[in-house]
């Protein structure tokens, strides 16, 4: 099976940090959150995992290729003309089943029934109180009819997650490029959801397979939860402290520093990180941080910041220094 993840968005709502890394190698519970994504995908059976990139895409290469044993091809998409766009420039290293999976959120799906053949689709879904922000399936008689992005009103609480197995993608192709002929967008870009109506409309046939979870790394206070989820549902470590008191969950990796701080609960400390005479809940301090004297709560911490004084809350990029006095 081929397995095509998209990552070439640019995370304008994780800001700062998506300004020096792509948004899917953003941190959290220890583990960029694509990290997270291609653990979920070593029950399947991965022929082959094509990876489109984008801005630093050069940095998600060096991710996957140190860490990850998958034959992988990275395309780059140079214009950020949508997710069926995106798709549609791996149409040459492409053909049979196929899983598509968007790198910018965390997901716990029983995958392994995948490996065996199918001749139908599948679209992943979650039931969810208010669905407007999202794509929602419309589902009747255990088939997906309509897809609708964003919907102002509610004709499902279905949320499509960004998870898609098509049995042919070959036959996504062709709908991808009736899109591009007919010039048919969305805001402006090619919608994935419009290439599968296109298919569905033609007489395929998708349906929908809730998950247990999914987790929206979208923006910061999403990607606090997810935190928060990860650490409490074993993703929790505890590296070596020096005097100090740690209330779990927590992640924190054997390089870093802590001394004389109290730190937890939900708190990911990243390699190199270093933490003294602090209060620190409910955050996430990347790689090679400093925090000194301070107390946060709710804050992302950038790589190699410096942190220091009585800051409350807050969101600081990588290479920052904050000093309060």
């Amino acid at each position: 099976m081929n397995v095509i993840i998209l990552t070439a968005g640019l995370g304008t709502r994780l800001r700062p940090h998506t300004y020096t890394k792509p948004k899917p190698l953003v941190n959290v519970a220890g583990k960029p959150m694509l990290g997270h994504i291609l653990d979920t995908l070593q029950s399947v059976a991965i022929d082959r995992l094509i990876c489109v990139t984008g801005y630093l895409g050069h940095r998600i290469q060096e991710f996957i290729t140190e860490n990850y044993n998958f034959p992988t091809t990275f395309i780059e998409q140079t214009e950020l003309l949508g997710q069926a766009h995106a798709i549609h420039l791996t149409r040459d290293a492409a053909s049979g089943p196929t899983l598509i999976v968007f790198g910018d959120g965390i997901f716990d799906a029983n995958l392994e029934p995948l490996n065996r053949k199918h001749d139908e689709g599948v679209i992943y879904v979650q039931e969810i109180d208010d669905p407007r922000r999202f794509g929602v399936a419309v589902v009747e008689d255990g088939k997906i009819t309509h897809l609708v992005e964003k919907p102002e009103q509610p004709v499902s609480n279905l949320a499509v997650i960004g998870v898609y197995f098509v049995p042919e993608v070959r036959r996504l192709y062709d709908a991808i490029q009736t899109m591009i002929d007919n010039n048919i967008r969305t805001k402006g870009e090619y919608y994935l959801a419009d290439a599968l109506q296109i298919m569905i409309d033609r007489g395929e046939v998708f349906r929908p397979d809730q998950v247990s979870v999914w987790k929206d790394c979208g923006n910061p206070t999403a990607l606090l939860d997810t935190n928060r989820y990860l650490l409490e549902n074993g993703r929790s470590y505890n590296g070596t402290v020096k005097r100090s008191i740690i209330i779990p969950p927590v992640y924190i990796s054997d390089s870093a520093q802590i001394e004389n701080s109290v730190i937890g609960p939900h708190v990911s400390v990243a390699a190199g990180a270093r933490i003294r005479d602090s209060r620190i809940t409910d955050s996430i301090i990347n790689a090679g941080a400093t925090i000194n004297t301070a107390i946060l709560s709710g804050s992302l911490i950038g790589d190699d910041a410096y942190v220091e004084g009585e800051f409350q809350k807050l969101n600081v990029g990588d290479s920052s220094i904050l000093r309060f006095s």
